[in-house]
Parts: C-alpha cells; sequence; structure tokens
C-alpha cells in the first residue's frame, strides 16, 4: 500500500509527544497511511521523527512547543493550517510521567506539573482543535489516558488523577461536539516500551519483571501496537465510535 492508498490519505494530522516513544510511532504510522503530519514536541527530537518520515517519502512538519502553554499550541495548531491548509486528526499525546512516591508524601511542585502537562495540555490542545474542526463540520481527535485512568494504583496519585481526568475531559468534548460531525475518542495504554517507562523503573528501583507478570499477555506493549490503536480511533473506520476509551494493555485492567 502506498501514501496515496492509505487510509489517512489527504489528511492533515497533529500529534503531540512526537518526538519518542508513542508519539514518534504514531506519527511515523499516519504518515504512512497517507497524512500530512505536524509532529510537535517540546523536545528537538522532533526533528528526528520528521527525518525519518521525510526519508520514507512522507510530509511532516516539526513544531516545538510545550502543550501547557496556551500560545504553544496555538502555534502547533496554526502550523498544520498554515503549512497544509487545515487539520483533520489530531492525536493528543504529549505526557510526562510520575514519581514512584506514597500519597502523602507527594509535593506541591510535582502536583503541579502533572496536572500541567498532563491534563491542562489535553485541554489545551483539544480546545484548540475543536476551534478550527468545528466550523468544517468535522474532525478527529484521539487523547492518550493510561491503564492508570482506568485503576486505581499505589503510589501514583498525581499520574493516575490526571490519566482519570483525561478520560472525563474526552467524554465531555465527545458529546458536545457530536453534533458537529467531530469523534473524540481515548486511548488507554498499560506498560509500553518506552524511555519514559524504563526510566520509572529505573528510578524507582522497582521491578520490571514483576510488573510484566502482571500482564495476562506476559510482556509490555511495543509502540507501534498502540499508535496502531490510535490509528484506527483516526480512521473512518471507527466512524460510529465516540466518548470510547480504549484499553491497549494487555489484558490488565481487566483482572
Amino acid at each position: 500500500m502506498t501514501a496515496e492508498e492509505g487510509v489517512l490519505s489527504g489528511r492533515v494530522a497533529l500529534v503531540t509527544g512526537a518526538g519518542s516513544g508513542i508519539g514518534r510511532a504514531a506519527a511515523e504510522l499516519f504518515a504512512e497511511q497517507g497524512a500530512a503530519v505536524v509532529v510537535a514536541d517540546v523536545n528537538e527530537t522532533g526533528e528526528e521523527t520528521v527525518a525519518t518520515i521525510t526519508a520514507a517519502g512522507g510530509r511532516a512538519t516539526f513544531v516545538r512547543g510545550d502543550v501547557s502553554v496556551e500560545s504553544d499550541v496555538e502555534a502547533m495548531v496554526q502550523a498544520a493550517e498554515s503549512v497544509y491548509g487545515g487539520l483533520d486528526a489530531a492525536f493528543n499525546n504529549a505526557g510526562i510521567g510520575g514519581t514512584h512516591t506514597a500519597f502523602e508524601e507527594l509535593d506541591s511542585d510535582s502536583w503541579e506539573r502533572m496536572m500541567a502537562v498532563n491534563v491542562r495540555g489535553v485541554w489545551l490542545c483539544t480546545k484548540h482543535e475543536l476551534a478550527v474542526m468545528v466550523p468544517r463540520e468535522r474532525g478527529t481527535i484521539v487523547n492518550t489516558s493510561s491503564a492508570a485512568g482506568l485503576v486505581g494504583t499505589p503510589k501514583t496519585a498525581s499520574y493516575t488523577t490526571g490519566k482519570h481526568a483525561v478520560i472525563g475531559l474526552t467524554r465531555t468534548a465527545a458529546v458536545e461536539h457530536a453534533r458537529h460531525g467531530i469523534r473524540v475518542n481515548a486511548i488507554a495504554p498499560g506498560m509500553t516500551r518506552t524511555a519514559m517507562i524504563e526510566d520509572l523503573f529505573e528510578g524507582s528501583g522497582a521491578d520490571m519483571d514483576a510488573f510484566t507478570a502482571a500482564v495476562p499477555l506476559g510482556r509490555f506493549a511495543e509502540p507501534r501496537e498502540i499508535a496502531e490503536a490510535a490509528l484506527w480511533l483516526t480512521s473512518s473506520a471507527s466512524s460510529f465510535v465516540t466518548g470510547h476509551v480504549l484499553a491497549i494493555d494487555g489484558g490488565y485492567t481487566v483482572q
């Protein structure tokens, strides 16, 4: 299949947190499927994602920005319009991981930073994406929550709270904008083999094998597997799906 024959052929997509991990995998997959991709990240690693996409014959442009800063988010959305002429799809994936900290030991600065990126960031992105999609009466948005957004997990109060909030935000946006032909969904990945997860385990001293054993499928996900789910929710294959939270966790949350 060529990009011209892909499920996102002729569409413009914005992917945040696209400099690494799930975001990079999604940006590359969306481009493979024909989308012109605005690669957004707070780090210059987004340039590497663009280089990979363009080397494979795809279309991508990098915008550096912090999703917790409204002017940066506006610039991301404006880039989609100025460079490619519009915005059809968005994958609001940028986020940070928390520390493995007991509830009563969690400090205010850590809490506020988590809320700024993982909640305010998703809200700002969704808000400005909707602003350009509503007049066109079409669009798809996928937000990244987490398996931690579906259950309670010890020593992750700020992260778990933030990911629950993403689900509430997603469902509200979905019911409010269905009449505009816009679908808003969320994914809830389980443990995925990314640098962020590896850093979390290294910093906390937690046993990765013990976490793997708790997953019914017996392994961590690869970023591409999560990206495939985001692609499905972005594509017309999921045309009657909105307000849904898709768990991609190897069975972890159904136990």
